[in-house]
């Protein structure tokens, strides 16, 4: 029997199927949907992330290969430049060169040693052409010192400047020892360009070239031995007052007396003149001592040529001719002035003359100065027998 109720019973076995779909439960279909959907759009992402990457990738590859372009371009625009530069670098200049430098070439330097000194200083325009220049000239060493030359000169004009004394901003001057006063004149006139008759000229004034009053107005002597550093402008007057200003220079500095300079100088002139060999110089220093203590002449040849103006050895009738004031053989007593300018081994020898009695001496070999020393005349004619002997064995 029923009743009004619209509850519906059922038993155990007739409980509602799983797989009946309720009308009313919501319906799973779009949820697919939209699931399906967010994959599409994930997966767009991606593609077009990837895509992204790809054109940013490809974006710096371009620069990149636009970079290398730009810096290869440039490399080789600069090497092209420097082959530009090489191609076209001044070798050697034209001309005749402007204004001035001084360039100091020191002692020794050779051609290529030179070039660079030169191109240094914008003389020359490369230091290899102008060594190669120099040696095929032929052109001997060029002296050490200062030279003021122009710049941008050519090779070939500057090898010629560099022989030019003219080109001496300080030209070294070197006088041997044992020279007359002459020869000195005329060694300086050759190294300076100055004329000898300038320099006569000057030798003769004693107050312009500061000649002491103990020299008699006469410069034998007095123009000192060794080497000097001249002004290229120098006049002959100021060369020879160095020369004169060192021989004062140096008595004063062995402690010499004014009151003895021209004897001194005399005597180590005798001494330069006879002597070579520097251990014999103090032993024929005291040879003059012993013949001036007793009035002998002194009888030195060199002396006796120098008064007629000659450096030969004197001929039998020079040795005879009394009117010689330099004559040894005549005179007694020291010549009038010295003889030639004397070196530092001579002066020191006649300012401490050897201890001995020696009165005669005797050159026994001219190539290397051995001399024989003797106090009486016997024994110097037993070296004079012996030397005789000696030279007629040799033929």
């Amino acid at each position: 029997m029923t009743n009004g109720s619209q509850t519906q019973w059922w038993t155990a076995d007739e409980a509602p199927r799983a797989d009946v779909v309720d009308p009313a439960a919501p319906s799973q279909a779009p949820q697919r949907r939209r699931r399906a959907a967010g994959r599409a759009a994930q997966e767009r992402e991606r593609q077009e992330a990837r895509r992204r990457r790809i054109v940013v990738v490809l974006v710096v590859v371009a620069l990149l290969a636009g970079a290398a372009y730009v810096v290869a371009s440039l490399l080789k625009d600069d090497e092209s430049t420097s082959q530009a530069a090489v191609s076209t670098a001044v070798t050697d200049f034209d001309g005749p060169g402007h204004g001035s430098v001084t360039v100091t070439i020191p002692a020794g330097a050779d051609g290529p040693a030179i070039g660079k000194a030169l191109h240094a200083a914008g003389v020359v325009a490369d230091a290899d052409v102008f060594a190669r220049e120099f040696a095929s000239s032929g052109a001997p060493k060029v002296a050490a010192g200062a030279y003021a030359l122009p710049l941008e000169l050519s090779a070939a004009d500057a090898v010629a400047a560099l022989l030019d004394p003219a080109s001496k901003a300080s030209l070294n001057l070197t006088l041997a020892e044992g020279l007359t006063s002459w020869q000195t004149l005329e060694k300086i006139s050759e190294k300076t360009t100055i004329p000898l008759a300038d320099l006569q000229a000057a030798a003769a004034d004693a107050a312009a070239i500061g000649l002491p009053e103990q020299a008699g107005g006469k410069v034998e002597g007095w123009l000192a031995a060794g080497a000097y550093d001249v002004a290229s402008d120098a006049t002959a007057a100021q060369v020879l007052s160095q020369l004169v200003a060192r021989t004062v220079q140096v008595l004063t500095d062995k402690g010499v007396a004014p009151d003895a300079w021209q004897a001194v100088l005399t005597k180590a002139s005798l001494v330069e003149r006879e002597m070579s060999l520097d251990e014999a110089r103090p032993v024929f220093a005291r040879v003059l001592e012993n013949r001036l203590r007793k009035e002998r002449t002194l009888e030195i040849a060199a002396s006796v040529s120098y008064g007629v103006g000659s450096t030969a050895e004197p001929t039998a009738a020079m040795l005879e001719d009394a009117s010689n004031p330099y004559n040894t053989y005549k005179n007694v007593g020291l010549p009038p002035t010295p003889i030639v300018s004397p070196g530092a081994a001579s002066l020191d020898a006649v300012l401490a003359p050897a201890d001995g009695d020696w009165m005669f001496w005797l050159v026994v070999d001219a190539d290397s100065g051995e001399t024989k020393f003797a106090v009486t005349f016997d024994e110097q004619m037993e070296n004079q027998a012996a030397f005789d002997a000696a030279q007629a064995a040799d033929g």
